[in-house]
């Protein structure tokens, strides 16, 4: 069972942290945006992540339709902050072939990450993000998580990537002054 993240959890959280097997389809059926924004919320209504699937997926949609999240390495980054969300979690989908996404479709897409947000988080979603710079940054743990045969192998890739740093410390320590 999942056991989401504190704000101030120990050293040593990772991206897996955030998800789980049964939240990643290393063979995506969906060959646009919207088909795999569905996929991955279903995805995660499945995991007990997102109770309400339409809400979330018209809020996913809307937004990445707003402002695309890809980048230049082949990554997409949708997320939809709803109340509602009891945790930060995300599902991960894999295509082979690049993805028709977005409008603009500007780099090829192949890794989509489509995250879970609770209304009143900000300071966890920050450092996840941070763990996707990492991930994005690092070529060769992108082309594991390509290589990954199934879920399990790329849930240990996602192992691998670490959320905290000193910098991190910091913006958890002053979320905790600020709150008490």
């Amino acid at each position: 069972m999942f056991n989401p993240p504190t704000p101030l959890s120990p050293a040593g959280m990772t991206l897996a942290d955030y998800t789980s097997a049964s939240m990643i389809i290393p063979q995506l059926r969906g060959q646009d945006t919207a088909s795999v924004i569905q996929e991955l919320s279903q995805s995660l209504q499945l995991g007990k992540r997102v109770p309400d699937l339409l809400p979330f997926y018209h809020a996913a949609l809307n937004q990445e339709f707003l402002v695309s999240s890809d980048m230049e390495a082949g990554m997409v980054f949708p997320h939809a902050r709803l109340p509602g969300l009891k945790e930060l979690s995300f599902a991960v989908g894999r295509s082979k072939s690049p993805l028709d996404w977005g409008a603009k479709n500007t780099y090829p897409v192949r890794l989509v990450f489509l995250i879970a947000v609770p209304a009143t988080d900000s300071t966890q979603y920050l450092l996840l993000n941070s763990g996707f710079a990492r991930l994005a940054k690092d070529s060769q743990l992108v082309a594991k998580v390509h290589a990954a045969r199934d879920a399990f192998q790329m849930l240990e890739v996602f192992q691998q990537i670490k959320l905290q740093t000193n910098q991190s410390n910091d913006v958890l320590k002053k979320s905790r002054i600020t709150s008490d």
